[in-house]
């Protein structure tokens, strides 16, 4: 990776559709020697995430909106932690828009997105 700095200009980023509905992603940063993955992500009112393991430490930090899971709601400005092995299956009941930064994308987000990165 070179050393100058590395704008991404999101207003001329595609949304990426997954195959989870009503979820939508914008890759911003992607080292496939480590795994770190920072991605932009919006799910629809109402749209949740599948259950699923987290390969090591995920950051999330909630735009717009809502995520909820067993453990809690994190709303728009503020910033939830899940540490490597921590499980849970989050929804957007009135839809979400977060800025996510895994150490390790978990194994459905990498098969689903990095495939096109």
């Amino acid at each position: 990776f070179a050393l100058a700095s590395r704008f991404v200009e999101l207003d001329t980023m595609p949304w990426t559709d997954t195959p989870n509905p009503g979820m939508k992603v914008k890759v911003l940063y992607h080292d496939p020697e480590t795994g770190l993955l920072t991605i932009l992500s919006k799910l629809a009112p109402g749209a949740g995430i599948p259950e699923h393991t987290h390969e090591d430490l995920e950051q999330t930090y909630v735009l717009e909106g809502s995520l909820v899971d067993d453990e809690g709601a994190c709303t728009a400005g503020n910033f939830v932690i899940r540490a490597k092995g921590s499980r849970h299956a989050p929804t957007a009941p009135n839809g979400c828009t977060m800025l996510v930064f895994f150490l390790k994308p978990t194994a459905g987000l990498k098969k689903a997105l990095l495939k096109h990165v």
